[in-house]
């Protein structure tokens, strides 16, 4: 396994300035029995490697001070969904034998096959040591409309998993919507999922000990606009899927035209989990590969850009407030408590 004294300079200098921009970018530590940090990232083409740390004149032009880069920016979270992991899963191996450690596990969807498919997984990557799998694992299939009518599916099929951190219990559900040739190509997967996860998934989760309690939707949508006049949008949250403040305007591709393809979304009212409120972007732009030009590093690293939230998971004060009969959400409600 790689350490830091094995990284070249310029891989070390890069690491810094990355290094200031997660601080920069308030994402919060990692703390034990008190958070959990979600993400998602859509990482350009994760499949095959050139081993070493020089540049490869050929393809790919991903290498090892790539992924170092890219450990670095996944070490920030507790699981990270990943989109466009390809049937050649080398990239990520070395990513989670040779960067991560063996605290880190992955779980992956079978290859997305058909034309639209594009040789695709969808995955999760998580620190053992924070989050464990719950048991759910599975892809989503639209039901058929009727006796030998078959529903249209999913181009690459969406990828739902339970995970479990201390004593709170979550799934995530991740998929990467066709691209097309337009927005119009999009809309309808779009619109699919956000009412099967309503009509079908939503409902699953209100029953007591459900797999599906506590669901988080995020991934890449290739939507270009984050406002409700925008149809691509329109249709995400159509049937109440809600975007963190935080979220709703932030960019999330590495090119100088903004585009807001990554999501991360909830039912309101129908998740458990406690928020501080905090979520963001890593843009990562004029961190690393300071000597190419952006388009080189989309190829190198990505061209898409990490999403997270934080929930928390310290529920003591509620439990306290509920044995002293206080109400939590009073202005410094244990004032009364004396010292």
């Amino acid at each position: 396994m790689y350490s830091y004294d094995q990284y070249p300079k310029v891989v070390c200098e890069d690491i810094v300035r990355l290094r200031r921009l997660l601080e920069k970018n308030l994402v919060p530590p990692r703390r034990t029995d008190d958070n959990v940090v979600i993400g998602t990232w859509n990482i350009r083409h994760f499949g095959s490697l050139h081993p070493e740390w020089t540049e490869n004149a050929g393809t790919p032009k991903r290498n090892l001070r790539s992924l170092a880069y890219i450990a670095e920016i996944v070490r920030r979270f507790d699981v990270i969904a990943i989109q466009e992991i390809k049937r050649d899963t080398t990239a990520m191996r070395v990513l989670l034998d040779e960067f991560l450690g063996p605290n880190w596990g992955v779980v992956l969807s079978d290859v997305a096959g058909g034309p639209g498919g594009n040789n695709e997984r969808l995955g999760y990557i998580y620190d053992r040591r924070r989050v464990t799998l719950s048991g759910l694992a599975g892809e989503i299939v639209v039901p058929p409309l009727g006796p030998l009518q078959p529903s249209e599916q999913f181009d690459r099929t969406p990828y739902v998993v339970g995970f479990r951190a201390g004593s709170e219990r979550f799934a995530l559900l991740t998929v990467h919507i066709r691209y097309g040739s337009g927005p119009p190509d999009r809309r309808d997967e779009i619109l699919r999922l956000a009412q099967y996860t309503a009509n079908e998934i939503r409902d699953r989760a209100r029953f007591a000990g459900a797999e599906e309690m506590n669901l988080i939707v995020l991934g890449d949508f290739n939507i270009d606009a984050r406002r409700e006049s925008d149809p691509l949008y329109a249709a995400f949250i159509s049937s109440g899927l809600t975007v963190p403040e935080p979220l709703r305007d932030v960019q999330t591709n590495y090119a100088q035209s903004a585009k807001h393809y990554d999501q991360i979304a909830w039912f309101m009212g129908d998740l458990a989990l406690l928020s501080r409120g905090a979520a963001g972007v890593v843009d990562f732009r004029n961190t690393v590969y300071k000597e190419l030009e952006p388009r080189q590093v989309t190829d190198r690293v990505s061209d898409h850009l990490p999403l997270w939230v934080e929930f928390v998971t310290d529920r003591s004060s509620e439990a306290i407030a509920r044995t002293l009969s206080i109400d939590l959400d009073a202005p410094d409600p244990f004032a009364s408590i004396p010292d």
